[in-house]
């Protein structure tokens, strides 16, 4: 690095998608309207569970949560990319940059331990369901999703600070459609060895630590519900637990499939960056949906609240 250009980057340039026209306004189009549903489905389940007492309960508060959390995980995303769809310069300022870095990775940790938060109560009401008022109290239900929040953005605020330790000169460009850690890292011009290691013992603990939880849950449920007699309250003990399996399924193998690729390059493939839009743009949209769609209780929840606004 004798020879070359310090000067220190104080911006950083996305790639995006593609600089054909007609591709940038199918994917505005496409972006826009995921964004839009994202916020209407979410907002909406928060809604919904706020004013129908019937799903005043543990699950639907974790559920509420998971939709605030996809709201705000779109939102830190999804401008930036609509924003720089029609730009010749899609440039994005180094505080900007990792802001994004920060809230976005703050969400995902969040939602990974919110899931799990999820899972421990369908083990709970199923496994302990003569204990599940006591043990899956307000004030239970309450400390666990403060203490999701908090570790959330703790753990993104060091990695991120790791990230931002890092020295970053000549090449400012992101082959990627929004700020993340492999990308940003692969451009610095100081050593990162340690702290690629660093990042990828954080992430791993938390996916293992966060899927050990979800795992071990429903393998307890899954050896519970087998000893029913009945095999219609073996089809409710399930049927009560295949959305939150479905979003479960979506969320962490689009996770480990986007994981398990070279971490730290910025050549980011045709893939890479059609499993980021899955995991950051779609599954904020399809989580509402999966509920909504697979979920009785709610169907039944929002057929009353219609029928009250129509009858007024």
């Amino acid at each position: 690095m004798a020879g070359r250009n310090q000067t220190m980057v104080t911006e950083f340039v996305l790639l995006g998608f593609t600089d054909q026209l007609d591709l940038q306004i199918l994917l505005f189009g496409i972006f826009l309207v995921i964004y839009l549903i994202t916020l209407i489905g979410n907002l909406g389940m928060m809604g919904l569970i706020r004013v129908s007492s019937r799903l005043h309960t543990p699950m639907y508060f974790f559920l509420s949560h998971l939709s605030f959390v996809d709201i705000c995980y779109a939102s830190s995303i999804t401008p930036k990319i609509l924003a720089n769809i029609f730009v010749k310069e899609k440039n994005i300022s180094f505080t900007g940059c990792f802001t994004q870095l920060y809230f976005s990775s703050a969400l995902a940790t969040t939602e990974c331990f919110l899931l799990a938060a999820m899972a421990f109560d369908r083990f709970v009401a199923i496994c302990n369901p003569l204990l599940y008022a006591v043990i899956m109290s307000n004030r239970v239900c309450s400390e666990l999703a403060i203490a999701v929040y908090i570790y959330g953005f703790l753990n993104s605020l060091i990695q991120t600070t790791m990230t931002l330790q890092a020295s970053f000169c000549d090449s400012n460009v992101i082959n990627h459609f929004y700020c993340a850690d492999p990308p940003l890292l692969s451009l610095s011009c100081s050593d990162i060895h340690v702290k690629e290691k660093q990042i990828f013992i954080i992430s791993t603990l938390n996916l293992v630590s966060s899927l050990l939880v979800v795992f071990l849950s429903y393998c307890c449920i899954f050896v519970v519900v087998l000893k029913f007699p009945s095999g219609e309250d073996r089809c409710k003990a399930f049927s009560t637990c295949v959305t939150h399996l479905t979003v479960i399924a979506l969320f962490y193998g689009t996770l480990f499939s986007m994981y398990f690729q070279q971490p730290y390059t910025n050549q980011a493939l045709p893939f890479d960056k059609a499993a980021s839009v899955f995991y950051s743009l779609i599954i904020p949209m399809l989580n509402p949906l999966i509920y909504s769609l697979r979920n009785r209780d709610v169907k039944e929840a929002l057929r009353k609240v219609i029928e009250r606004k129509v009858l007024r």
